[in-house]
């Protein structure tokens, strides 16, 4: 049996009665143990959250969704605790074997859903992700990913982190499953147009490894056989760190609301680096909150604003390769503040944003994202499918 198959917590829930016929007959699929299936517990990488909560008693409108069109459900992977990480190494359950780089951490909190995909354990596979959690465990098991535009795919019947980021998103092997699997996800009128403009920015630039500029520029070069105007622009106004610092800050407040109660009444044993994120969590003051709503809002409207309807950010998604295991101390925190700076942008703007695995470090594979105005997902799909990455394949 394959190392990855420890990335799932439960194998053969399958849901209710035979398998139902539909676009995605003959693909399986796998979710994250934040979604409800029926007759399981789900259990949000915790073991006392899943000794304090039942059984689901239906499936989660997303399965229920892709079961609905002829998907087969193999099982649910493992996450970190309640969400709250991007490594994947939980400590109850232990880390999911990365199948590109099984020396490194296959990254979180959709871990597991990464992993599986990577490994060809399932055609495709369903993650969450409010800080990075879909797109930084794709961008380290070298799959494509998407975090689509906030609230344009359901989270009923899916354990909240913080509300004011979460999104549903998903991962598969090949772009030509990633748009399939998002026409049954999204409720959106098909934009075929191509995009007009990309935006390179530099600020994100200066945060990665130096070993990666190279590569990413040898893509930019190709990206311009298709669309003629790159503009090299700094993002941020002000800078990225307080771009974060907005982030995090409605992110914490967002992160009690939703689980403060249930941590006080039952003061769940957690990892040491997650128990501090909570406790932190609990100090962030509605004040503060709404002070972060309010700079999140002119952030929104600055990219907004640079986007339009036609132009896309281009950027690696992580700074570097995945960290190796057992990583500790202030190395890694610093890779995991750059990080964040970087998958903020679209938690701050609530906008689209795709992983491809077109670029490496020594054949280590980090991700490239592509970043659209909101409600331009299933275009994003559609373009990145049909032009970007048969141009980028035949060259790296």
């Amino acid at each position: 049996m394959n190392d990855q198959w420890n990335a799932f917590k439960h194998i053969g829930v399958t849901g209710d009665g035979p398998n139902k016929k539909g676009a995605l007959s003959g693909a399986s699929f796998a979710v994250k143990d934040v979604f409800d299936v029926k007759g399981v517990v789900t259990g949000a990488g915790n073991p006392d959250w899943e000794q304090t909560h039942l059984p689901a008693t239906t499936h989660a409108k997303v399965v229920e969704q892709l079961i609905n069109q002829g998907a087969k459900l193999v099982g649910t992977t493992h996450t970190d605790e309640l969400m709250f990480s991007l490594n994947g190494e939980n400590v109850h359950y232990g880390t999911p074997v990365n199948p590109k780089a099984p020396e490194r951490i296959p990254g979180g909190s959709s871990s597991g859903s990464a992993v599986v995909v990577a490994a060809e354990l399932v055609d495709f596979a369903i993650g969450t992700d409010t800080g990075g959690s879909v797109r930084i465990p794709s961008s380290y098991c070298g799959v494509f990913g998407i975090r689509p535009t906030h609230g344009a795919v359901s989270m009923n019947g899916v354990i909240p982190l913080a509300r004011y980021y979460d999104t549903v998103g998903w991962m598969a092997r090949t772009p030509e499953l990633l748009y399939e699997v998002g026409t049954h996800l999204l409720d959106q009128v098909e934009n075929t147009n191509p995009f007009s403009k990309v935006i390179i920015p530099q600020d994100v630039l200066a945060l990665v490894d130096e070993k990666l500029k190279d590569p990413f520029a040898n893509i930019v070069e190709q990206f311009q056989q298709s669309i003629n105007q790159v503009d090299y622009i700094t993002l941020a106004e002000g800078n990225l760190q307080n771009w974060l610092t907005t982030f995090r800050t409605l992110q914490g407040f967002g992160v009690w609301e939703s689980h403060g109660n249930w941590i006080e009444k039952v003061n769940p044993n957690f990892g040491s680096d997650i128990a501090e994120r909570f406790k932190w969590a609990s100090t962030v003051t509605e004040e503060e909150a709404e002070e972060a709503r309010l700079k999140r809002e002119k952030i929104r409207q600055h990219v907004l604003e640079l986007l339009g309807e036609d132009n896309v950010i281009l950027m690696p998604t992580a700074p570097g390769v995945a960290p190796l295991l057992q990583t500790e101390g202030e190395g890694l925190e610093v890779q995991r503040n750059k990080t964040l700076q970087m998958t903020c942008i679209s938690g701050l703007t609530g906008f689209p944003e795709v992983t491809l695995p077109l670029l490496n470090i020594n054949g280590t594979p980090v991700g490239l994202s592509i970043i659209a105005g909101p409600g331009q997902d299933l275009r994003l799909l559609n373009w990145v499918k049909n032009n970007i990455t048969q141009q980028s394949e035949q060259k790296i």
